[in-house]
């Protein structure tokens, strides 16, 4: 039987949601293809996230270790699942698209002599064969790709694709086998420094599951304050289309879309966003969207799930007010 193999991705001990979320992919590809889900954690000392991940429906999870594999780097990573697949074979290898999966994967690829589709928003099997969507020309069109030869193959998913909270549980721990990689000297090329942050305030709103964003509708840098006073009452974050962010309204950490960052909140509010294609692709995955603008033909009501259309100098102040209530 066909083997699928989730690589999960692990950073200082924690899980990024987008990793359970490439779990509730394979989940639902070996619902449909009848293939055997199995998982792998890189890194070293991630026996206890092997274990957390056991807890789901796998039937296997690999802790795949050697000192070298921390701090991350692309030679270390490609050396050690290049080593493990040639071992334990896999037909399809999922990973989730993050920075650190696509400065690797390339080389991986490459090394096995097989093909990467990357960013990858849906899968579904068809005719005994596995179709996978991409976007193309910034979400204006998508394409359902497949492979050919004998693999693996390999595929990233996009933040958002999948639902991290549909992630399925397993009757039982599943068993966990750790795997001594052999990384040997000379391998790793070069000597990782600190993760880069561009301030302190830098925020992940990847992570986030309440997001405010502002749009041109903000009209000038000090009503962004409205904003953050809705973000706070929600214990959310606070986020901006490229406008804002371009005139310096917002540091660019705080970017949603093509340019900046996907994301996919429980809850994503669009103040004065009018929902140009860069923005949408970036946060079209949330679970709820509600947008409002004075523009009844603003593009962003049509994915929103609840439209205001109206002036959102009148609609915040109360809304805020209200949400202050409800939590006493």
């Amino acid at each position: 039987m066909d083997t699928i193999l989730v690589v999960v991705e692990q950073r200082e001990g924690k899980l990024n949601r987008v990793s359970w979320e490439t779990i509730t992919a394979g989940q639902a590809i070996a619902a449909q293809t009848g293939w055997t889900l199995e998982a792998a954690v890189v890194g070293s000392g991630v026996a206890a996230i092997a274990g957390e991940v056991a807890e789901k429906k796998v039937a296997k999870v690999y802790d795949i270790e050697s000192a070298k594999l921390d701090p991350y780097t692309p030679d270390a990573f490609a050396h050690a699942l290049q080593e493990f697949l040639e071992k334990h074979p896999a037909k399809l290898v999922l990973m989730p698209h993050t920075y650190q999966v696509r400065d690797f994967v390339p080389k991986l690829a490459t090394a096995l002599q097989t093909t990467a589709i990357s960013d990858v928003i849906g899968v579904r099997y068809e005719g005994g064969k596995l179709l996978f969507t991409r976007q193309m020309f910034q979400g204006k069109f998508v394409a359902d790709v497949s492979f050919a030869g004998s693999g693996p193959y390999f595929v990233t998913f996009q933040n958002g694709s999948f639902r991290a909270d549909k992630v399925e549980a397993g009757a039982a721990a599943a068993p966990v086998e750790t795997v001594n990689a052999d990384v040997p000297d000379g391998v790793v090329r070069n000597k990782p420094q600190e993760i880069f942050k561009e301030a302190k305030q830098a925020v992940d709103l990847t992570q986030a599951e309440i997001i405010v964003s502002v749009g041109r509708g903000i009209k000038e840098q000090k009503n962004i304050e409205l904003a953050k006073q809705l973000a706070d009452a929600l214990g959310g974050e606070l986020a901006a289309s490229r406008p804002i962010c371009d005139n310096g309204w917002l540091p660019m950490d705080r970017q949603i879309g093509s340019s900046g960052q996907t994301v996919a909140p429980k809850l994503y509010l669009a103040l004065g966003i009018s929902g140009a294609i860069q923005h949408i692709v970036g946060m079209k995955g949330a679970k709820s969207i509600v947008a409002i603008n004075k523009d009844s033909e603003a593009p962003i009501f049509e994915i929103a799930d609840y439209a205001i259309v109206g002036n959102l100098f009148d609609i915040v102040p109360p809304l805020i007010e209200e949400v202050k209530k409800a939590k006493g």
